[in-house]
């Protein structure tokens, strides 16, 4: 290998013999590495052959470079890959020929090492296009240890990239997995976070990730935990109230669309929450798969229940746009009485009066399409019961007494079968579990078994699904034994 920095071939000119020099060295090297387009041409020329070139720009520290089976095992070595979802459009893909376009000026004439290289991201997702540079294949090939982000992302991720391990079966497929958490910090409610300092300590903060430290929670009175839950509510509603009253005042909406956005909400109504980016496999409408049945379900004299919608859509993702639009029109439906409202112009100051006030969060993805999730676990460390397919972390967060898992039997490639069923179980879980639960109440008013549901809910998420545990997981299993090349402990 030959490193031309530039002055070689514009200085041979002005000292004899030099360029005879440089024309024997030339004639014999197998691959020349120039800093810019011109010291390229006249390495060519100078050669008097069609030299293997890489360009590369001046001023670049050539000592760097290593041949490129040597710096392969060098970025494997210490590079880590997380993938996030198995949606397909998740997993980039480009046809050959573009890649060579836009790689071109960095590897020259390379040869066999651009054939290796192109061949690290080959792969054929089964879409009907053929082979094509795969980002996700290339990472994993070029990874030294691969993690989804569930329990049952890994799974899903082993059978679904098989192909790239053919002679493994799915449990030695070499992907772990670290399940998602979120930063308790920022999406701990105030109030509640308070309540936790009194009967867990004042340091509770800097030891939440241990479950021990929950079982403190126990202690907490029921009287107590309640009050919390419905100032939550309350400031949940007050919230939504006051963001109406701006549409009306400010912006001058016409009064369907200020019924929409909540006005005619009941404060001590069972309260559904579902929010989170619209997407097709997020399956937003579901609940409204009977509208018969769920009017019946919102509008029961007795035991009224209420759902607040609020999310976005991908700019490029029309038929998430689709769906934000028609669960939209149902917060307009006059059938629905006004208890399902949406909230626009969704934000993370709107999520956090949203994960904090609701009295139960809702989440139907189409499994197994929920790598993870993570609103849910906003919503259950304030006390907000998750009510949800057993996909992404509820799979392995659910207990049987901190929420509901949500299952039905169907055909899983017969969408609208599948569709039915899960709506199906959906109703029947709000029937004769939820709404009858959240309306037991004592002779104090306290509804005792919800309030027990919310304190498994807490107990039992907080300490597992944040990320104080997420990143000592990362730093344990995938980042030291990268830096150290040491197997984790």
């Amino acid at each position: 290998m030959v490193v031309l920095h530039g002055a070689e071939v514009t200085v041979p000119g002005r000292l004899p013999g030099s360029n005879v020099a440089l024309a024997r060295v030339l004639k014999r090297a197998r691959h020349v590495i120039a800093a810019g387009g011109y010291p390229a041409a006249e390495a060519r020329r100078v050669a008097g052959r069609d030299l293997d070139v890489t360009v590369i720009p001046p001023g670049v520290d050539t000592q760097r470079f290593v041949p490129l089976d040597d710096a392969a095992r060098r970025v494997t070595r210490q590079t880590v890959f997380t993938t996030h979802t198995p949606v397909p459009a998740g997993h980039d893909a480009f046809p050959f020929h573009l890649v060579e376009q836009h790689l071109a000026n960095c590897w020259g004439s390379l040869g066999e090492h651009r054939d290796a290289f192109l061949a690290l991201g080959d792969y054929d997702n089964g879409n009907g296009n053929g082979r094509q540079f795969n980002m996700t294949a290339l990472a994993m090939r070029s990874a030294a240890s691969i993690n989804a982000v569930s329990e049952l992302h890994g799974t899903v991720t082993r059978e679904m990239w098989a192909s790239m391990w053919p002679a493994l079966a799915e449990p030695e497929r070499p992907v772990g997995f670290i399940t998602n958490g979120v930063h308790v910090p920022t999406w701990v409610a105030a109030d509640m976070a308070e309540l936790f300092a009194r009967y867990l300590g004042r340091d509770w903060m800097a030891h939440h990730d241990e479950p021990a430290l929950w079982e403190q929670v126990l202690a907490i009175p029921d009287e107590e935990l309640w009050a919390v839950r419905r100032g939550l509510r309350a400031y949940l509603f007050n919230f939504v109230r006051e963001r109406a009253r701006d549409r009306w005042a400010v912006e001058r909406v016409p009064t369907p669309r200020v019924v929409a956005a909540g006005t005619l909400l009941d404060p001590d109504a069972l309260t559904i929450g579902f929010a989170r980016r619209f997407a097709g496999y997020k399956r937003s409408e579901l609940i409204f798969s009977d509208p018969e049945r769920l009017g019946r379900i919102l509008n029961a004299v007795e035991r009224p229940v209420q759902i607040i919608f609020a999310g976005k859509a991908h700019p490029a993702d029309d038929i998430g746009k689709h769906h934000l639009q028609r669960v939209y029109r149902r917060a307009l439906d006059p059938a629905f009485a006004g208890r399902v409202a949406f909230v626009d112009d969704y934000d993370l100051h709107v999520a956090h009066f949203l994960v904090q006030g609701c009295d139960v969060w809702l989440n139907n993805p189409r499994k197994p399409l929920e790598a993870s999730g993570t609103s849910g676990m906003k919503a259950a460390l304030n006390g907000v019961p998750h009510l949800s397919i057993g996909d992404g972390w509820w799979a392995e967060g659910y207990t049987g007494n901190n929420g509901w898992l949500i299952e039905a039997t169907a055909d899983p490639n017969d969408h609208a079968a599948q569709d039915w069923a899960d709506a199906q179980a959906l109703y029947t879980l709000l029937e004769q579990h939820v709404v009858p639960t959240f309306y037991e109440r004592d002779a104090n008013g306290i509804p005792r078994r919800w309030v027990d549901i919310v304190r498994q809910s807490i107990m039992t998420v907080l300490p597992r699904f944040g990320t104080r545990r997420m990143v000592k997981e990362y730093v344990r299993r995938m980042y030291l034994p990268a830096v150290t090349g040491r197997p984790s402990r």
